[in-house]
């Protein structure tokens, strides 16, 4: 996933938020209906599902409707390429601080 994606971005808008990152963690125990992850909150049920539409938008979540019950589950495949980002990041970070280190041993031999 590009550093630039609109996607990686509406991915981290949604995880800004700690209600919908106490859904994704109910999410991780198995699916759930709405009404179920919207009980341990303190709002109305059309804000919460401000919060579960904007997680189904980042495509963490997925819903379903039957009958009068609208179920979520997590939706794995985004937290893969979420995932591929992060280690991109991590190894980045990895090389600059080894040539960092170098430099720095570089620098001390240079002193003695």
């Amino acid at each position: 996933m590009d550093n630039n994606s609109p996607e990686l971005d509406t991915i981290f808008l949604a995880f800004a938020d700690s209600t919908r990152r106490a859904v994704l963690r109910r999410l991780g125990d198995g699916p759930a209906s709405v009404s179920d992850l919207a009980a341990p909150f303190d709002m109305a049920l059309p804000p919460f599902m401000k919060h579960i539409r904007t997680l189904e938008n980042a495509g963490l979540i997925t819903t379903e409707k039957v009958g009068r019950v609208r179920t979520c589950e997590l939706n794995p495949e985004k937290y893969a390429a979420v995932e591929d980002w992060l280690k991109e990041q991590r190894q980045q970070w990895a090389s600059r601080y080894r040539k960092l280190d170098q430099l720095l041993k570089q620098l001390k031999e240079k002193d003695k």
